[in-house]
């Protein structure tokens, strides 16, 4: 849920709780059981549901702090804020406005990537638009021909071509939230309009992203919590096409409490028992307050149940009404979520399915390496300049890193902090 989707947000709520679903109503406890059973999880009230809890543990985790790469410095002064955490994970998404965004800006991707290899602990998660316009209020019967196009692979190129420069520019084992919220309303790559067109098309821009040589991709599948507009599980492309099942979970409806987020149809507890059973890692690349305010209580329960399942990754949406660093309306929720994450030490290298880490690390084009200055730890500090990436043509000479990778580092975090 970024910025540009808030004005949306009151409408598709209501949507959520009213939209049609295959038999023009909402689900039962049986047809609920038949979305998930079918080639899918048990739902968690069966007695036949596997075991998902985990003994608590460190999760690697990030937040979204903007896309564009002037955000980057802003990663290191919320690490701060936290006590020195080890922030491992960048999160950022592809604009969507057209499909020459879709191919991913040159210098934008150069810097993030830059980011990550910095450390090899860390990870990048990018949100992928699978059509353009990403947020055009497009009609259902245009998304259904667009959906049409794309299964005839009009759009292969452009995949190809992003998951060519990710590679160049040593991203290759970045993980993508392609077509994320596809179980909503607010994107064009929504899949109702055409569940079967949709996975299909899911499924053709993986095997596309997958032929770039030297690629270590993680795909993850990432709806929101809950029904929505239609199951999620009615969109799922294939286990042999997804690394990670993610979900979208923020503190909405209001009134709700986070037992409801956890029981509702296609909530929680279903998300973490469909995973089991196909063998992949859970993830929350969304997460954060909204309809019930300053919620300290949505904050301890989410991070609690992060940490005590197998969860890949989370990456918490730090902008007003969400977050907690960046945003001051949420004073109390702020607290308890610094006082959690304060001094984490992080946990492993970002992992793909069944836990198991999804290949090994792409070798990166080679970068100047930085001279340590007294009192630096070697390496700290990445090069000041992002070279051309290689055999492409689109180097970005000049474009200078200093101000947030090699310059001075900010003493304090922004003012009421």
């Amino acid at each position: 849920m970024r910025l540009g989707r808030l004005a949306l947000a009151a409408s598709a709520l209501l949507l959520a709780t009213t939209a049609s679903v295959p038999t023009g109503a909402p689900l039962s406890r049986a047809e609920r059981h038949v979305a998930l059973s079918s080639g899918a999880a048990q739902p968690h009230h069966t007695a036949s549901g596997p075991d998902v809890g985990r003994a608590a543990h460190e999760v690697p985790f990030g937040a979204f702090v903007g896309s564009w790469d002037s955000y980057i410095p802003q990663i290191a002064k919320m690490a701060r804020w936290l006590n020195g955490a080890d922030m491992q994970v960048g999160h950022t998404y592809l604009a969507g406005n057209n499909w020459k965004d879709i191919e991913g800006e040159p210098a934008m991707l150069g810097l993030w990537t830059q980011w990550r290899q910095a450390d090899p602990q860390r990870g990048l998660v990018l949100g992928v638009p699978m059509l353009a316009p990403s947020e055009g209020n497009l009609a259902d019967r245009e998304v259904t021909r667009l959906l049409a196009r794309a299964d005839r692979g009009e759009f292969d190129s452009h995949f190809l071509q992003l998951a060519r420069r990710l590679v160049a520019l040593g991203g290759g084992d970045t993980v993508l939230t392609l077509g994320w919220e596809m179980n909503g309303i607010t994107y064009t790559h929504r899949c109702k309009p055409d569940p079967a067109a949709w996975k299909a098309y899911w499924r053709r821009i993986v095997t596309v992203m997958r032929s770039a040589p030297g690629q270590h991709f993680k795909f993850d599948f990432a709806p929101t919590r809950g029904l929505d507009a239609i199951p999620w599980t009615r969109c799922y492309p294939g286990d042999d096409v997804v690394d990670i099942i993610g979900m979208d979970s923020y503190d909405q409806p209001a009134g709700a409490t986070f037992d409801d987020y956890v029981s509702e149809p296609y909530g929680l507890q279903d998300q973490v028992e469909f995973a089991a059973k196909h063998g992949k890692q859970v993830s929350y690349p969304e997460w954060g307050l909204f309809r019930n305010g300053d919620n300290p209580e949505f904050v301890r329960r989410m991070v609690e149940w992060m940490r005590t399942h197998d969860t890949a990754y989370q990456t918490v949406t730090d902008y007003c009404p969400h977050g907690f660093w960046e945003c001051n309306r949420n004073p109390r929720a702020s607290a308890v979520f610094k006082q959690l994450m304060s001094g984490s030490k992080g946990a492993g290298p970002l992992t793909g399915s069944g836990g198991a880490t999804a290949g090994a690390r792409p070798t990166p084009a080679p970068w100047p390496k930085p001279t340590a200055k007294p009192g630096e730890r070697p390496g700290e500090r990445p090069s000041g300049w992002l070279p051309g990436w290689p055999g492409s043509g689109h180097g970005v000479p000049g474009t200078r890193l200093d101000p947030w990778l090699g310059g001075p580092r900010p003493s304090a975090a922004p003012s009421g902090r």
